[in-house]
């Protein structure tokens, strides 16, 4: 059976806001600090990068964090990034550049997952047609329009596909309208699924709460994906993981080390 080969972790940034953007109806008042969170795959074929993090020039530069950012306020607020966090210098810190990656996954185009694709000139980039079709309405607060501006050069999807020997694309739309996690195979120990914001914290899957903002407020979406996720790991013995639950984070390993 084919296998990715390595998984790292890599935290892009940070940000902070109110709970309930995160779990829907619960947590009014009660600010969390959630890790931003790209992943990079190693596979037979090639390399993948499950999302890329914030575009860093909104981040460092005062004037663009506040036209940008402090609209958000004071639900969130604006994200936390240092130039070390940028996709370019952890990819270089493994003697690698953004031309070794074969493809990037864009989950989702909320500027926190999507923003750093300026980093990465060149690469294919995959994403469900759904997602840019929505993201084209200007109707989702969470996506800045500036970031996609080559989105006529990116590679549509439209179902679930093999991305890469053991690297598998699962629909779970809801918090977006075309968003999706992946699954994946290693070679040690159980396959892990990368849920993206399907899944924020680990309460989200646990007690099956759905995110806080879900594409035209279809709520009952986004928990049809989280009970798939669901499903799908008990079916495969797989591990789980939330994409901005801090606890979680802080126990995956911490890069330059890896999942096998």
């Amino acid at each position: 059976m084919s296998r990715a080969l390595k998984l790292w972790p890599l935290l892009t940034g940070t940000h902070r806001y109110e709970k309930t953007v995160s779990t829907r109806g619960r947590g009014h008042g009660q600010f969390i600090q959630a890790p931003i969170l790209a992943y990079l795959i190693e596979t037979p074929n090639g390399r993948i990068l499950y999302d890329v993090g914030c575009d860093y020039r909104k981040v460092a530069d005062p004037n663009l964090s506040k036209q940008y950012f402090e609209p958000m306020r004071p639900q969130f607020e604006p994200p936390t990034m240092h130039e070390e966090q940028r996709i370019p210098r952890y990819l270089a810190k493994l003697g690698l550049t953004p031309a070794d990656i074969d493809v990037v996954f864009i989950g989702h185009l909320h500027f926190d997952h999507a923003g750093g694709i300026c980093d990465l000139p060149g690469c294919e980039v995959h994403l469900h047609a759904d997602e840019l079709a929505a993201a084209r309405t200007g109707l989702d607060e969470g996506v800045f329009a500036d970031e996609l501006t080559n989105a006529d050069q990116w590679r549509l999807q439209t179902g679930e596909y093999t991305v890469a020997p053991g690297v598998e694309a699962i629909s779970s739309p809801g918090h977006t309208a075309g968003h999706m996690s992946l699954f994946i195979e290693l070679p040690k120990g159980r396959p892990v699924i990368l849920c993206g914001d399907a899944a924020d914290l680990s309460e989200n899957l646990t007690e099956e709460i759905a995110p806080g903002y879900c594409w035209q407020d279809n709520e009952a979406l986004a928990l049809a994906s989280i009970r798939k996720l669901n499903a799908l790991a008990r079916d495969e013995d797989a591990q789980l993981w939330p994409n901005h639950d801090m606890a979680f984070y802080q126990s995956l390993p911490r890069f330059p080390l890896w999942r096998d």
